[in-house]
């Protein structure tokens, strides 16, 4: 049997625990009494979270000679103290709200900072990830371009609603508001045009055969009012993508150096460039802080909770873990079962008959984090399992299962190697 160790053994004799709010801290530091042996001293002091007395709070840690600082992911407001603290050379442990919602008793702010102290030198409590400063301002750049096409997003929604207002269903002709013969068209509309026939003739490329079906679809009352608010949307709309690419031109430069790992992530069904960008902005691209891949798997929240109590396992649903990373796997597994031929399609399929699709969906992106955790930690390309794997694994089972079917609709089969 493993060695475990006790949760309530002291694994640091000098800790200190730091609540953190948004306009103060309350730092309590938890050392030996050196009167009496196995009891401890307690001292809490109050520091303003601005820059000078976060600096104060570290030459106070500091002078108590610390060896681990706790302190609770408090939404945005901890960053302003553990930066500066991370600098100073403290070990840090950045813990999450939710592993402390089920110890706390009382509840005040001093008690807070104690038992952080309390929790953190006896090992009760596991420090969240933090990345270095560069993956943190990538992390920034790749988050706010993903926030960008979202509302350039919402804003081709607007102006889509904006064109129903006026009759016209261009959209059910050219799905692509944005798109060159659309923008011939919305141009032409805002300047003044109004005959049909002209209209649909700005089109190009493929978009010309749809051009009877685009005089009848432009058929509506175009006002000025109309014109003014298309001109709005249409600016913003720009506007944003100029945003867009200037966020792009600025990723790319950074992750010039990881153009290996990014290529190999391009290899994953279902990952392109952009997913692989934010994958390494979200991780790091360094697997050192993740043991195994079950372990980034947790961190991301793709993998079921465990629930068990007097020997029965109930349903035991995913964390929250990392949203930004959980939404593009959501969208990669899609791309993923879509390619017929591959694995990750059967092992969709397999599990949908059983559990549904949704939580087939999540097994795949389950899948996709384990590729992706070994791409990274091996630097190798993906290898692809093909979509007979299964049957290559148990070929006895695919025989009942053909047997089966077979004899299901009347027939029988016979199995013969093949060039016998």
């Amino acid at each position: 049997m493993a060695t475990t160790v006790a949760r309530d053994e002291v694994l640091y004799l000098r800790a200190a625990g730091v609540d953190v709010g948004k306009r103060f801290v309350l730092a309590c530091v938890r050392v030996p009494d050196p009167k009496r042996a196995g009891r401890w001293v307690v001292e809490t002091e109050r520091f303003d979270t601005t820059a000078e007395a976060v600096r104060g709070l570290r030459d106070w840690l500091a002078e108590r000679a610390v060896e681990v600082v706790a302190l609770e992911a408090t939404s945005d407001y901890w960053r302003a103290v553990y930066y500066p603290l991370q600098d100073a050379g403290l070990n840090l442990m950045l813990v999450n709200p939710s592993h402390l919602r089920g110890i706390k008793g009382r509840k005040t702010d001093p008690s807070d900072a104690a038992f952080l102290a309390r929790a953190a030198a006896s090992g009760m409590v596991m420090a969240s990830f933090v990345p270095d400063r560069a993956v943190r301002e990538l992390r920034e750049l790749t988050r706010r371009r993903t926030e960008v096409r979202a509302d350039r997003g919402r804003e081709i929604q607007r102006l889509e609603k904006e064109l129903e207002d006026t009759g016209m269903k261009l959209t059910s002709v050219l799905t692509d508001l944005t798109g060159v013969s659309s923008r011939r068209i919305l141009d032409a509309l805002i300047d003044g045009e109004r005959d049909r026939a002209h209209l649909a003739d700005l089109t190009v490329g493929r978009a010309r055969a749809k051009i009877p079906a685009l005089i009848d679809a432009l058929d509506g009352t175009f006002t000025a009012h109309h014109a003014f608010m298309c001109r709005h949307f249409l600016a913003q709309i720009d506007h944003l993508a100029a945003m867009i690419a200037e966020l792009d031109t600025r990723i790319e430069a950074i992750l010039r150096d990881r153009d290996q790992d990014l290529g190999n992530l391009d290899t994953i069904p279902g990952i392109g460039r952009t997913t692989a960008e934010i994958i390494i902005s979200e991780t790091g691209g360094d697997m050192t802080p993740f043991a195994t891949a079950g372990h980034l798997a947790s961190w991301i929240g793709v993998c079921p909770g465990t629930n068990e109590s007097a020997g029965v396992n109930k349903s035991g649903h995913t964390r929250h873990g990392n949203a930004n990373l959980k939404r593009v796997l959501g969208t990669a597994a899609m791309a993923a079962v879509k390619q017929k031929d591959s694995y990750y399609a059967v092992y969709y399929r397999r599990i949908a008959a059983r559990r549904g699709k949704q939580r087939a969906l999540v097994a795949v992106m389950h899948k996709l984090v384990i590729a992706i955790w070994h791409v990274l930690h091996d630097h190798t390309v993906h290898r692809e399992l093909g979509a007979d794997y299964f049957a290559r694994r148990d070929p006895q089972r695919t025989m009942r299962q053909i047997t089966r079917q077979a004899n299901a609709i009347g027939l029988t089969v016979r199995f013969d190697p093949i060039g016998a």
